[in-house]
């Protein structure tokens, strides 16, 4: 059975269309911020999902409400296509090194939303996107899709490395938690 979700969020910012399947096939990312394409494109890629994302900045006065506005409607076409969570793996783990780089990304999808960032970049921008993005982009993605997020980058000289080894760890971490896996509700209170 094919677990996939359509969610759209229009304001007075930006207009945002997620269409996933949590199934691997084609990815397509359309902003106007290309690095966020490029990030956007690896996490769903590595998290063994399709889809296609396209957004629209309505004021156009930075990068900030077009990566806050995708990662909440990801989040949520996550969650929605997850359903109940009834016999997911919940928990996955990743280390991921790109060149310079290692970063790890842990998740949770027990329903219980919280966020930690651990590292830092060498640059305030990679190529149109600002670098404190990185962070709030994750953080903004926990609290819509009602999941725990721990990203500690372990080292990193080039901050496009950095980001890369973050959104490729995160990814096979997310791939690891949509998992089915059978066996019912992944906790023992019962729910998540």
């Amino acid at each position: 059975m094919a677990r996939g979700a359509s969610v759209e969020r229009r304001t007075r910012e930006t207009e945002i269309k997620v269409e996933l399947n949590l199934e691997p096939g084609e990815v397509k990312v359309e902003t106007p911020v290309k690095f966020l394409n490029h990030m956007v494109e690896t996490f769903i890629f590595y998290m063994g999902a399709s889809g296609v994302i396209k957004a629209v900045d309505l004021r156009g006065f930075d990068d900030h409400h077009v990566a806050e506005d995708v990662a909440i409607v990801l989040g949520s076409a996550i969650d929605k296509a997850l359903g109940d969570r009834v016999g997911i793996a919940r928990f996955g783990w990743a280390i991921v090194p790109m060149d310079d780089a290692l970063s790890l990304a842990s998740v949770d999808l027990g329903g219980r939303v919280y966020f930690t960032f651990k590292g830092s970049f060498n640059r305030e921008f990679v190529g149109d996107m600002s670098t404190e993005m990185i962070p709030h982009f994750i953080r903004s993605l926990a609290s819509s899709l009602r999941a725990t997020i721990h990203v500690n980058v372990l080292y990193g000289e080039n901050s496009h490395h950095v980001a890369e080894s973050i959104f490729k760890a995160l990814g096979l971490a997310m791939g690891q938690a949509i998992e089915v896996k059978g066996g019912g509700v992944p906790s023992l209170k019962g729910v998540v």
